[in-house]
């Protein structure tokens, strides 16, 4: 397992590289913007809108990371990772608010011709550097993102570098209007709207499977039930559930176990199950772990089992002149039915008279109750 940073030290890189985002989104959108209606570049104005965009991102992502790093409470037990989710939800709408905007108003100047404005050589330049800007900005986050296992900060990586993208297209709409081709700076438009669009596709699709719980990648549930499997003393998984909180993993895993086993080894061997699986995958943050006799997924029927205080009664009715010497009983739930250890004296033993008595008020007792499917006599040592 790769060494995990602190919640605090996390959270600190998280906000430096999303400040270094936004400052740098902001010099970005005053000169692109500036220069777009300078140089009359409608795509380099639609290229300054994605740069507003990557700010506004960068201010969702400052907003998500205080709120998602606050500690598990009373009412948010699982913590409050899911902020993180809700403002890639909110991201990816707005992206695809920004995308549709502007190709509206290119198709509205492209229905005007005679409106289409002429840009300049200097919205080459403008491009250019903004593509330099952003692939080393893309590059700083995406580390940052890596090292802090964080989806929505390297979800806003890949939003920088999707504006080095716009630009370049902006590179090859300007040139094409430069070299006589007067719609092609509209076209240009157009493309870096539609690549914005598609990204906010992109964020609230995954944002929205995450909310409703989807299963993790199929590839890593198959990693995880064989490491599982892998435990000693356990015998199957019946039932193994996986979601995503944030950058965390959240797991439910139904085991299989000796069913004569004590309850003590059973904790001990969830236990083993739940600390190998957070030392081996980084994202895995809790796992809850129910144990199991046997794999009770194919019963149909599920008719109440006697309860221990029943078993007692009918072992007080029908031993009732071995009541007092019964030492304890224990009580197997196994395919539907019950079996019963009774304890007794390693005195008994050696006397065959009362031994013989007991044994048969035992087989009386299975065979008058249905549920129970055999009885066995134990002596204590």
């Amino acid at each position: 397992m790769a060494e995990a940073l602190d919640t605090i030290t996390a959270n600190k890189l998280k906000s430096r590289a999303t400040y270094v985002g936004a400052a740098m989104n902001v010099l970005q959108t005053l000169i692109k913007i500036g220069f777009g209606i300078l140089t009359q570049s409608a795509a380099l104005i639609a290229d300054g809108i994605h740069s507003l965009s990557d700010l506004l991102s960068d201010f969702l992502v400052i907003v998500a990371v205080r709120l998602g790093s606050r500690e598990a409470d009373y009412e948010h037990p699982y913590g409050h990772r899911r902020f993180e989710t809700i403002a890639t939800v909110i991201l990816g709408v707005t992206l695809c608010a920004v995308g549709g905007a502007i190709i509206w108003s290119v198709i509205h100047r492209m229905n005007h011709p005679e409106s289409l404005p002429l840009p300049s050589k200097d919205a080459m330049a403008i491009a250019a550097v903004s593509i330099l800007l952003n692939e080393w900005l893309y590059h700083y986050t995406k580390r940052i993102a890596k090292i802090t296992r964080s989806k929505l900060l390297m979800a806003n990586a890949w939003h920088q570098r999707s504006d080095a993208f716009s630009s370049i297209v902006v590179l090859i709409g300007v040139g094409g209007v430069l070299l006589g081709y007067p719609f092609a700076d509209a076209i240009a438009a157009v493309f870096v709207a539609l690549m914005v669009a598609k990204i906010g596709i992109n964020l609230v699709v995954s944002g929205t499977r995450e909310l409703v719980d989807t299963s993790l990648d199929p590839a890593l549930v198959a990693e995880i039930r064989a490491a599982i499997l892998a435990v000693d003393g356990v015998v199957g998984i019946h039932l193994l559930r996986t979601r995503q909180m944030g950058e965390d993993a959240l797991i439910d895993a139904h085991i299989v176990v000796d069913p004569r086993i004590t309850v003590s080894e059973g904790h001990v061997i969830g236990d083993a199950v739940r600390d190998d699986l957070i030392n081996r995958f980084d994202d895995i943050m809790d796992v809850l772990v129910h144990i199991d006799p046997e794999n009770d997924e194919a019963v149909l029927e599920h008719s109440k089992p006697l309860s221990r205080l029943e078993v007692q009664d009918m072992l007080d009715q029908y031993l009732v002149d071995f009541k007092t010497v019964i030492e304890d009983f224990r009580i197997h739930y196994l395919d539907g039915q019950v079996e019963v250890e009774v304890i007794l004296p390693y005195s008994y033993s050696n006397q065959p008279d009362s031994l013989e008595k007991i044994t048969h008020q035992c087989q009386k007792l299975r065979t008058n109750t249905n549920q129970i499917n055999s009885i066995f006599i134990f002596f204590k040592i």
